[in-house]
């Protein structure tokens, strides 16, 4: 019996129209936007300045402290200005504007098609080559992985977990990256072990993926203490608390981390960009994004340049379809809409998702009728039709009790609910107010 986490979740129609499509380049962009913010934690800082000539893997921001990550151009070519530019998220946030000339990459970056295997380095070293190579978690939480790799003192690390899931919808950039790059995967896999003084290293991959389980293992056999698990079909599985007790039987306590129970988890691109980064000396400036929708002519796996602007990708698979209601960043499930098709690709970019006009509408709301559906589908056993009405009347102590903040915002509540309300809204709407009072609180 395949292993899948016991608590909730859901089985959206997979979609995965792009599954089995090769990773492609495109041309470059005549220019990128690349926002200074691409993570968790504190904002980089600019090192560049307007009409600097820079280029592919220097350092344009530099980390401004330990929960943050430098950012490195993806082109070559001369700033043009650093200014506000809408994002991903919505908001206009600072970007390094630069006009492109050419693809001249930094002559420190191994550039050749050989797979290299030196791990003959310390713990220290890959972590300040990781940090130095701004790599963050590729599976969209955008966590700084040096700061992943920092065990706390007084704690262990038994296991290093690599999610290899891609439980969302429609989304193939990790698939496709495990049938291409999959001994580099397990190089960066054994330096991410090393690192944190993991003695195993187990790997979760969803079984709609037999290709890739297949492969994986066959090449897992190369390397020691690596195993691959076959996993259920169930979304959100990809959530680092549900992987856990999927291929462990592990429990993460409420509001605690993994390596509260022993663990790392990273997902299986950010163990691709490690050992790019240790082994090619090459920084976080380019990432596979499946660019995919039910109307797309070409649904693909692309490796965009940071800051490409997305109508770049769209055209590559074969432009816009004339019936678009919306442009969604990242999975159906968890990724957001944006309103422009000019937003930057960022380095949690993992796909460009374009729904159909009879898709793009939200369902009309009605009363809930107390079903308790939202309930049984919460992966976290949490009451999300509590959560919404306790955020409805600002009872923020109330949601504090109710362990909001244990909520991972998957979003199975509303995709279940027959009512047709939106509960993950509400409850990121509580959440985001309930954090401002214990900041607050705090300072």
């Amino acid at each position: 019996m395949l292993k899948t986490f016991p608590k909730g979740g859901v089985h959206p129609k997979e979609n995965k129209f792009s599954a089995g499509k090769p990773i492609e380049k495109i041309e470059l962009p005549k220019q990128v936007s690349i926002p200074v913010s691409q993570h968790i934690g504190a904002p980089s800082e600019p090192v560049v300045a307007k009409g600097d000539t820079v280029k592919a893997g220097q350092l344009i921001a530099k980390s401004t402290g330990f929960v943050s990550a430098n950012i490195h151009s993806s082109v070559s070519g001369k700033v043009l200005k650093i200014d506000k530019v809408l994002d991903t998220s919505g908001y206009k946030q600072t970007c390094i504007i630069i006009d492109v000339e050419g693809d001249e990459w930094m002559e420190s970056i191994d550039r050749s098609a050989e797979i290299k295997n030196n791990i003959d380095i310390s713990a220290e070293e890959i972590k300040n080559k990781v940090a130095a190579c701004g790599i963050v978690g590729l599976g969209g939480a955008t966590f700084p992985t040096h700061v992943k790799m920092s065990v706390p003192p007084g704690k262990t690390c038994n296991h290093l977990v690599i999610n290899a899931v891609e439980c969302e919808p429609y989304l193939t950039a990790d698939h496709q990256i495990m049938m291409e790059r999959a001994e580099e995967i397990m190089i960066g896999c054994k330096l991410i072990q090393k690192a944190i003084g993991a003695g195993k290293v187990l790997i979760g991959i969803e079984n709609n993926k037999p290709d890739a389980i297949r492969h994986m293992s066959e090449t897992a056999k190369k390397f020691d203490n690596i195993e691959v698990h076959a996993l259920k079909v169930q979304y959100p599985q990809g959530g680092e608390k549900q992987l856990i007790k999927a291929v462990l039987n592990r429990e993460v306590p409420s509001g605690g981390l993994p390596i509260d129970v022993g663990c790392v988890v990273q997902n299986v691109g950010t163990a691709y960009a490690v050992y790019e980064a240790v082994q090619k000396n090459k920084p976080l400036f380019e990432r596979v994004v499946t660019v995919t929708g039910k109307s797309v002519k070409k649904p693909s796996n692309i490796l965009a340049r940071i800051g490409t602007p997305i109508n770049m990708l769209i055209e590559a698979a074969g432009g816009l379809p004339e019936d678009t209601g919306k442009i969604v960043n990242g999975g159906p499930m968890m990724g957001k809409a944006v309103s422009t098709d000019t937003v930057p690709v960022t380095k949690g970019t993992s796909g460009v998702l374009i729904f159909p006009q009879d898709s793009a509408t939200r369902p009309e709301n009605f009363n809930c009728i107390r079903c308790g559906r939202c309930a049984s589908a919460c992966p976290m056993g949490l009451e999300p039709y509590l959560l919404k009405n306790m955020t409805v009347v600002k009872m923020y102590e109330e949601l504090q009790a109710q362990h909001a903040l244990d909520c991972m915002e998957c979003g199975s509540c509303a995709f279940t609910c027959p009512a047709g309300i939106p509960l993950l809204d509400y409850i990121r709407l509580g959440k985001a107010n309930l954090n401002k009072i214990l900041r607050a609180k705090k300072s």
